[in-house]
Formats: structure tokens, C-alpha cells, sequence
């Protein structure tokens, strides 16, 4: 059986009271079937302000954070520093999200200083790479990965933990995924680089999880909207864990 990282990325989503909803549904939904929860990883990553409550209703389901500050305190407004995610009983953080890079203007520099904090700080990071439209068209994917890649993971030592997730950005939210064999290149690709976990995010969904997830390069996925709904989420792996065992 392959491990699994089955990681959610609420984005700016869900009420302090829906997470009571959400874990109900979620906890049961383990709970029911047991065999979900072997050799897979599950973590949800929620906006700051419901970290404390999801990692309370949740548990013992990881909690990840989906930015961290590249500084470690000061007069930077409306940063959340690595120390003070950590704080909250977080375990892991997103840095480079696509949406990250392509609305706030992030760089491949200050991803790199994220990742640092997080790993000063006890926090796993899972570092995001991915094209744009334009750039795969252009023949530019594996160029355009291997400098966000490898500027990303500068300075962090062999031994470190941490995860890479491949998210072309053409394929977030717009319910338009890489095909496998797209996806299985450009994991592969990284896993030329690094040797750790790689997931793929970008309208992954209960009905193309199994042709995804069976690829040997890709470890899993960071699932957006389909994290938003405990059942749809768990179908992820349940369709996938269906497929691996019929195969």
C-alpha cells in the first residue's frame, strides 16, 4: 500500500462555527473507516484565525497554517511570524502557494526565507512550484520549476523535513487539472532535485484521484475546494484506496 499525504487547503473559507460541522463529519468519517488512516498523512490548513479550534476539534488530524512571515517579529502589520503559528499547535505551513506568488507578488527569494523560519521554528514546510499558462505553452514548465524549486529550497539541510507540492496555475480552482502523465513528469522532475514527498494540487477531485495518486511520482495532493466538504474530501482517498486495492 502506498502512503498517502492527504493535505486540504481551505484558503479564505469556513466560519469558526463550521469547523464543528466540518469535524463531526470528518472524525466519523475516519472513525467508520479505519483503514483510511493507514500509511496516510492527513493535514488541513485553515486561515489563522481558526487554527487554535481546528487543531482542538481535529485532533488528532495535523493543523498546517497557509502563509507564515519571512521575519521573526517587528513592525510588519498583519504578518503571523513561524514562532506564532507553531504557537497555536499548527504542525505544518504552505509557503509559495501560486496565489501567494501571483497576487501578493511573492518571490522565489522569500519563499525561501519562509521555509528557513519554518524549519527554525518546528514547522513543516510544504514549499509550492508551478507555470503558469502562458509558460507551459511557451515549452517553460520544468525551467520555470527548477528555479522556483531549487531558489526555495536554498540553504535547507539534506536531513531537513519537508514537502513539495506541484500546482500549476493554471489548474487551481478552475476545475481544470494536469492530466497524469503532465503531472507524473514534473514530479518526477523534482524528485531529480529533492528527495521528499511530492504532491499534486490543481482540481484534484474523488473522480480523477485514482489516475493521479497511482502515478509513482506523486505522493499525494493539496486539495483545495474539495477540502472544504468533509465527504468529498475523504472520497479522495477512499476512490483512490478502492482502485489500489481492485488493481
Amino acid at each position: 500500500m502506498k502512503k498517502i499525504y492527504l493535505f486540504g487547503n481551505w484558503k479564505m473559507n469556513m466560519s469558526y462555527n463550521e469547523i464543528a460541522t466540518f469535524s463531526k463529519e470528518f472524525n466519523a468519517g475516519i472513525r467508520t473507516s479505519t483503514s483510511l488512516t493507514e500509511k496516510t498523512d492527513f493535514c488541513l490548513f485553515v486561515p489563522f484565525t481558526l487554527i487554535p479550534r481546528a487543531v482542538n476539534e481535529l485532533r488528532p488530524t495535523a493543523v498546517g497554517a497557509q502563509n507564515v512571515s519571512e521575519y521573526d517579529r517587528g513592525a510588519y502589520t498583519g504578518e503571523v511570524s513561524a514562532a506564532m503559528v507553531k504557537e497555536t499547535g499548527a504542525r505544518y505551513a504552505i509557503v509559495g502557494h501560486s496565489e501567494r506568488r501571483h497576487i501578493y507578488g511573492e518571490t522565489s527569494a522569500q519563499v525561501n526565507l519562509k521555509a528557513l523560519k519554518c524549519l527554525e521554528n518546528g514547522l513543516t514546510p510544504v514549499i509550492c512550484v508551478g507555470e503558469t499558462l502562458d509558460e507551459r505553452e511557451s515549452g517553460k514548465t520544468i525551467e520555470v520549476v527548477r528555479e522556483q524549486l531549487c531558489t526555495g529550497i536554498k540553504n535547507i539541510t539534506a536531513d531537513a523535513t519537508y514537502l513539495i507540492a506541484y500546482e500549476p496555475v493554471w489548474a487551481i480552482g478552475t476545475g481544470r487539472a494536469a492530466s497524469a502523465h503532465d503531472a507524473e513528469e514534473v514530479c518526477a522532475f523534482i524528485k531529480t532535485i529533492t528527495c521528499v514527498p511530492v504532491l499534486y494540487g490543481g482540481s484534484v477531485k474523488p473522480s480523477n484521484a485514482a489516475e493521479i495518486f497511482t502515478q509513482p511520482s506523486v505522493d499525494g495532493g493539496l486539495i483545495g475546494g474539495a477540502s472544504l466538504r468533509a465527504a468529498e474530501f475523504l472520497n479522495i482517498l477512499k476512490n483512490y484506496r478502492s482502485f489500489e486495492i481492485q488493481a
